[in-house]
């Protein structure tokens, strides 16, 4: 590819290819700059391999329960090994998938480091090739998607040291399943390593320093959640700090702060998962003068920074910290490029966390809405009146809606249980169509599935449930 460029995007996550494939389809000469692997962290080593592991160890968790089902099997076993390498052969075949559609909308990869300098127009992009030498792009536009990694804290002790101290790269990859696992923090991440680790067998603990787990969450939702894993044997130390955490041959020593009290927890291995940090560093944003603010490009509603010419999406440019806000911000910001795009970017972003049992929400939490004055209908419904979940033994969990009492309109939505987050762009997609209670009344909800529960909910908020 020769010539100056209309777009080059720095990073080829689910937010760089994703905006790289939509500037081809809107006919602009599209490059993309990765210095690791095509499909970023979310591919490689974030969303899909830990969904793979989760899976094996959901399996293997339910293979301990087939006496409910009128089942039996001998020699339950794991082989931690293949485990592992399932996962990474999944990362690997979608990565080379993101390849393939890079080739088939003719975008130029170039595997480097980018590193950006002033131009008269957008930043001139230098890239030192991982092959050798250097390589200086010119376009149009540069949009940033060089997402983050995990937080350490150095002063606490809580560094991955690749071997008794990970972060969720290292977690991914051990040798062997730990005998005993401290995960310190219990956001989305914290929590799917938790249930994955439990599922195996290994004594888990949890450590988180706010005063409920999965702190995003609505807290109906939060304190069900800790009582279905505590029932599966994982064990939480809430409102506690991590004062310091020490690592040697044989383990590692966690001293916590809860208040003015002071305990040890001893574990083979810990988990840091205390949230994440914008790649923002050896990119010559400070040069070009680019806001940062607390480790994250500042950004408009369509991506674009203080500087001209210059874009920031997904996780580089701040929460939420999901692949598919960064796959949407990215389509958003390249049609604004482009002169296409629509009014801001305001669909609701549903958050889904993969452990057992799942958990999934879109919208204001009920806590939220009524921070903002609003007044609320809430409504509840229980699987272990759902058809569908007795029939299946997904029977704990619920589905929650909030709406506004005014309007009618479903403003927020929050759910525990089997196949959860399978379920919740149900009510992402009402959201997004600004639909009320009398459209999701007149939904027609196939039986039996667990989504009737969604509908029961909904009926619940306004004293019309069914089957409760």
């Amino acid at each position: 590819m020769t010539g100056e460029l209309d777009v080059v995007v720095v990073g080829a996550g689910p937010g760089g290819y994703v905006t790289a494939i939509r500037a081809s389809q809107l006919g602009l000469k599209t490059a993309i700059v990765e210095r690791e692997a095509l499909g970023g962290v979310c591919l490689n080593w974030g969303c899909i391999p830990t969904k793979a592991l989760l899976k094996s160890g959901e399996v293997y968790e339910q293979l301990g329960h087939l006496a409910d089902y009128g089942l039996s099997v001998e020699g339950r076993a794991y082989d931690f090994t293949k485990l592992i390498a399932r996962s990474r052969k999944v990362a690997t075949q979608l990565s080379a998938g993101v390849a393939f559609l890079m080739k088939k909308n003719k975008i130029e990869v170039i595997e480097g480091s980018a590193r950006l300098e002033k131009a008269p127009a957008a930043p001139k992009v230098v890239v030192a090739l991982k092959a050798g030498g250097q390589r200086t792009l010119t376009a149009k536009s540069v949009i940033l998607a060089t997402g983050a990694r995990a937080r350490v804290i150095p002063a606490a002790g809580l560094v991955a040291d690749g071997e008794r101290v990970w972060t969720y790269r290292e977690a991914m990859v051990p040798k062997t399943a730990p005998k005993s696992l401290l995960v310190i923090g219990s956001g989305a991440i914290g929590i799917e390593f938790a249930s994955f680790y439990r599922a195996l067998g290994s004594e888990v603990t949890v450590v988180e320093a706010l005063p409920r787990i999965l702190p995003v969450e609505d807290e109906e939702i939060s304190s069900t959640a800790q009582k279905a894993f505590e029932k599966r044997g994982i064990k939480f130390r809430i409102g506690a700090k991590v004062a310091k955490l020490i690592a040697s041959k044989s383990g590692v020593s966690v001293t916590l702060e809860t208040g003015a009290k002071s305990e040890t927890l001893q574990a083979e291995c810990a988990i840091v998962a205390v949230g994440i940090d914008g790649n923002v560093e050896d990119l010559g944003l400070e040069t070009l003068g680019v806001k940062i603010d607390r480790g994250h490009v500042v950004a408009d509603a369509f991506g674009a920074t203080n500087v001209a010419g210059l874009y920031a999406i997904g996780d580089v440019a701040g929460p939420p910290w999901l692949a598919h806000k960064a796959s949407h911000e990215g389509v958003h910001c390249i049609e604004h490029i482009a002169g296409v795009s629509g009014p801001e970017l305001v669909a609701a972003i549903p958050g889904c966390t993969y452990s057992t049992p799942q958990i999934a929400s879109v919208g204001l939490t009920e806590a939220q809405a009524k921070e903002k004055g609003v007044a609320v209908k809430v409504g509840r419904f229980p699987f272990r009146v759902n058809g569908k979940a007795i029939a299946a033994g997904e029977t704990d969990g619920l589905v929650k809606t909030v709406f506004d009492a005014a309007t009618g309109a479903l403003i927020g939505a929050h759910m525990i249980g089997g196949e959860v987050t399978e379920m919740i762009q149900g009510f992402a997609l009402a959201m997004t169509l600004e639909a009320t209670e009398a459209e999701i009344f007149a939904t027609v909800f196939p039986h039996p599935t667990m989504s009737e529960a969604m509908h029961e909910a909904a009926l619940d908020a306004f004293g019309r449930v069914l089957h409760l």
